[in-house]
């Protein structure tokens, strides 16, 4: 468990899981990946296996001992919802979720059609927001599985933004995260499509969080956006927390 996270829109990460597998083009330059082959290999580093999938039950209490509330990004070295992660194993981490109250989790997927299927079968309870990351037009129907969930907060990381969003539906859509890409190779965003994403969730009254242009270095362009800073959280106690850090 990490706090003081660099990303923007949280304070902390909890990764009860490691390691995934690719399933659109946001995960072509995948950073978690990047980060984990460099230890594989190396015995008794945490990612001595690499960005190969692992469980972590021994991870799973940690948020029960951060007493003080937390903005906290759940499994940002991994996806939850990956198809090889066992319901019981996600049945454990809403559990433990449920029982920090003091917290609020942000998780977010890329497996939309196994969120919509595990849905049903989680409790929700209000600190626990969910979110799909939706990177150009082909994946843009993650908003239509994402409503069917029972969520508090229903959130959309456009990151990294690979092309415009044409027939994004807003609706039952709390929070919209937009951002371009960083690191070598990284594919440019242009502001059209990050002006267009601004102006639909202000028309929607949709919090919208721009979190970088990209660059090879992250902060490399900056953050902002027609000469301001775009930092909307859809719930008051995760604006203050996040005011805080």
């Amino acid at each position: 468990m990490a706090d003081n996270s660099r990303i923007e829109w949280t304070q902390a990460t909890w990764n009860p899981v490691t390691g995934c597998s690719k399933v659109s083009p946001g995960c072509a330059h995948c950073y978690a990946e990047t980060f984990a082959e460099r230890w594989r290999g190396l015995k008794g580093h945490p990612y001595e296996q690499g960005f190969d999938l692992r469980i972590w039950p021994e991870r799973l209490e940690q948020p029960l001992r951060w007493k003080r509330p937390r903005v906290i990004f759940v499994n940002s070295m991994s996806d939850l919802f990956h198809e090889d992660i066992p319901l019981a194993y996600i049945e454990q981490v809403f559990e433990v979720m449920g029982q920090a109250k003091q917290h609020i989790f942000q998780v977010l997927t890329k497996r939309h059609e196994r969120l919509a299927e595990l849905a049903p079968s989680l409790p929700w309870p209000e600190n626990v927001w969910m979110g799909v990351s939706i990177e150009n037009k082909r994946w843009v129907e993650r908003a239509n599985y994402l409503r069917q969930v029972p969520a508090a907060v229903r959130f959309i990381s456009a990151e990294p933004l690979l092309g415009e969003l044409v027939g994004l539906d807003l609706t039952g859509i709390d929070w919209l995260i937009a951002g371009g890409e960083s690191g070598p190779g990284h594919r440019p965003v242009k502001e059209d499509w990050i002006v267009q994403l601004q102006r639909q969730c202000e028309a929607a009254k949709v919090s919208f969080f721009f979190k970088q242009w990209g660059g090879i270095r992250s902060k490399a362009g900056g953050r902002e956006l027609h000469g301001r800073e775009w930092s909307e959280m859809p719930t008051p106690k995760a604006r203050e927390l996040l005011l805080a850090r």
